[in-house]
């Protein structure tokens, strides 16, 4: 075999593979712009023949793909952001401050979180929320997230934080700073990757979720994008353009994030595994 086309062979064979990944979304775009059913199975694949822009003001305004959309755009970053402060806290407890002697076994704790299946949890949770009154309210999935998302979230960012060469803390504390402002001032700011990468990752998980949203939500303006999207199917499930331009509206944000920011992504999960 050549090598020319024994090296192009491997990247081939990915191409192939990124064209049936990308197949279906590529039927959903074109479908979201066609006119008719009649036209979207005559031509499945093909352009449209004329660009239906209205679709998507039609789903956004009519169909309130709008309010199922802020609702889980803030639930999504609320919930990653006060996840990250949490377990950015818990993870510099129990990696940098060495005089809290059982912060082993609390890390290891901390780690049986994810051992633990979400959905086993559900029943628990939902008694829970029902109890303490917040059930219907989106406190009944900010909580949930927030508290979901800290196993993983402190595992990466201790990882993270282990690497970091602990002459830094001493000069800080040399220089009169507290262990709050060691924090702040110096530990956070060098973890940024890890962060990032937590954010993202806490992110992405509830924007996706729907168990706890479909179950702990009822009301139909707190519902978030992925309930939203099944009533919003029953009710257009005739028009098959509609469905489509939700579709669109509830992957494309997801796909922009993850494309401008991935090498944070892979940059924090790899580089508490490197000493320096």
């Amino acid at each position: 075999m050549p090598t020319a086309i024994k090296k192009g062979f491997p990247h081939f064979i990915l191409l192939v593979y990124v064209g049936v990944i990308l197949l279906p979304f590529v039927f959903i775009i074109f479908s979201s712009l066609k006119e008719s059913n009649i036209e979207i199975a005559e031509n499945p694949f093909g352009f449209p023949v004329e660009f239906v822009y209205e679709n998507y003001v039609e789903a956004w305004v009519k169909a309130k793909i709008s309010v199922y959309f802020f609702n889980s755009l803030y639930l999504s970053f609320s919930s990653a952001i006060v996840g990250v402060l949490l377990s950015a806290g818990t993870a510099f407890a129990l990696t940098r401050m060495r005089f809290i002697s059982a912060s082993k076994w609390i890390y290891q704790f901390v780690l049986v979180g994810m051992l633990i299946p979400g959905n086993v949890l559900f029943i628990a949770q939902y008694l829970l929320v029902n109890k303490l009154g917040i059930l219907n309210t989106h406190w009944a999935l900010f909580l949930p997230y927030t508290a979901g998302a800290l196993p993983i979230s402190v595992l990466l960012i201790a990882a993270f934080m282990k690497a970091i060469p602990g002459e830094l803390e001493e000069a800080a504390i040399v220089d009169g700073l507290s262990s709050v402002g060691l924090f702040f001032k110096i530990i956070l700011p060098i973890t940024i990757p890890a962060l990032v990468t937590v954010f993202i990752i806490n992110f992405l998980g509830v924007w996706n979720e729907y168990l706890l949203a479909n179950f702990f939500i009822s009301k139909d303006a707190l519902r978030t994008l992925p309930t939203g999207m099944v009533g919003f199917r029953d009710s257009f499930q005739t028009n098959y353009a509609l469905i489509c331009a939700g579709i669109v509206y509830s992957v494309v944000p997801v796909l922009i994030l993850y494309a401008f920011l991935q090498e944070k992504i892979i940059a924090g999960l790899t580089a508490g595994g490197v000493k320096g």
